[in-house]
């Protein structure tokens, strides 16, 4: 039974009913992956997802009709505690990291300039600037967007310890090397890839960033534009904000109106193959939500089931070929809180349900993950 379109003036039953939605693999999904390694019997117990969180994500000085919605951080985290107590399947899912700091600004000023690191830090940017971000400037919006930062990286480390981690922040991919955009002001996601590349001890030589939001990942790609350490793909509205595209590595624009199955069938004819010509080390993931048919921002046509057959197939396709994966929540706009975070939290139960199905610690850095596709075929 397909479910009702609601808006902010939908009421608290209708919205009860939209967040106690049950979600699980569809059929479509299921064939799609197919391929992929057979559930394993009973084992060993199943590790919980490390999800990364901090108080200081959101705040409550931030006006409430705000295109971004700040509230929708804790709001995912307050979605995951409720999926933990009402769906037993969920309970114990997920161990919570809240206990880090902002990130220290050397990192970020590896991927942006200093001295706009120093003027945003510093509440020097001129208005321009500023505009072009779209949010009001604030020493707590600084201490947020360090720690979103932080929230990525950390994430990326723990997925190379446990196979798979997840941000309830991040996917800032409109923040160019020396300024901002599209109320992303650091880039989280080319922070963290940066970052593993140059740290050798991680063993990491190739990242993936696979970024699934509704808008192309512009600034990522033109951060990365000359590194080939570091592989860019956006699957996003032809037709959406930027409109100026960058050059991502593999560029792939959907027409308005794309909905589940087309969407989905485009996602699984891509990216096995991507894993196996890139050979990632680490997959991060932008499960941005602003895919979703009542996104106030997005052109595109995708359901809450749509959302989680996305994020499903991507975890369990990494997971087939060994490739631990860093999920950041990306972007998602209404005017109805309680719906937009019930939506960010879907990656979540993806990730519990992608665990769930087969655990399988990571190699250990350096180790060679040189599966192909038709390995897993043979191995399934």
């Amino acid at each position: 039974m397909s479910l009702p379109r609601l808006h902010a003036a939908a009421s608290e039953e209708q919205v009860r009913a939209r967040t106690a939605a049950d979600l699980a693999p569809s059929y479509l999904v299921q064939a799609l992956l197919s391929w992929t390694p057979r559930k394993p019997g009973p084992g060993a117990a199943v590790p919980p997802v490390p999800v990364l969180f901090h108080t200081g994500y959101g705040y409550e000085e931030w006006e409430y009709t705000h295109r971004f919605v700040m509230s929708k951080f804790h709001g995912v985290m307050k979605q995951i505690r409720t999926l933990e107590a009402s769906r037993p399947r969920l309970r114990d899912s997920f161990r919570v990291v809240s206990d880090f700091e902002p990130i220290v600004r050397s990192l970020v000023e590896r991927v942006h300039s200093s001295e706009y690191v120093e003027a945003f830090c510093s509440g020097t940017l001129d208005s321009k600037a500023l505009r072009k971000i779209g949010l009001p400037w604030s020493q707590k919006l600084v201490r947020r967007t360090l720690l979103e930062c932080e929230g990525t990286r950390l994430a990326a480390l723990l997925a190379l310890q446990e196979g798979l981690a997840c941000n309830t922040g991040g996917g800032t991919h409109h923040a160019f090397a020396s300024h901002g955009s599209g109320f992303t002001i650091f880039n989280d996601l080319a922070i963290t890839a940066q970052w593993l590349i140059d740290t050798e001890a991680l063993g990491v030589k190739q990242v993936l960033i696979l970024d699934l939001d509704v808008h192309q990942g512009d600034g990522t790609a033109a951060i990365f534009a000359e590194q080939r350490e570091v592989y860019t793909v956006s699957i996003h509205c032809e037709s959406n904000f930027p409109f100026q595209k960058q050059v991502s590595d593999l560029d792939i624009g959907l027409p308005d109106g794309t909905a589940d199955k087309e969407y989905l069938q485009e996602v699984a004819r891509r990216l096995p193959r991507i894993l196996e010509d890139v050979r990632p080390d680490l997959v991060l993931y932008d499960a941005g939500v602003d895919v979703h048919q009542e996104d106030v921002l997005g052109k595109l046509a995708l359901t809450d089931q749509g959302i989680f057959d996305r994020d499903y197939y991507v975890l369990r396709a990494c997971a087939a070929f060994g490739v631990p994966v860093a999920t950041v929540v990306g972007g998602g706009y209404d005017k109805n809180h309680e719906l937009l975070a019930w939506r960010h939290s879907i990656v979540f139960q993806a990730a519990a349900a992608a665990r769930a199905w087969g655990h399988t610690p990571p190699p250990p850095p350096g180790a060679p993950r040189d599966r192909s596709h038709q390995d897993v075929q043979d191995a399934g």
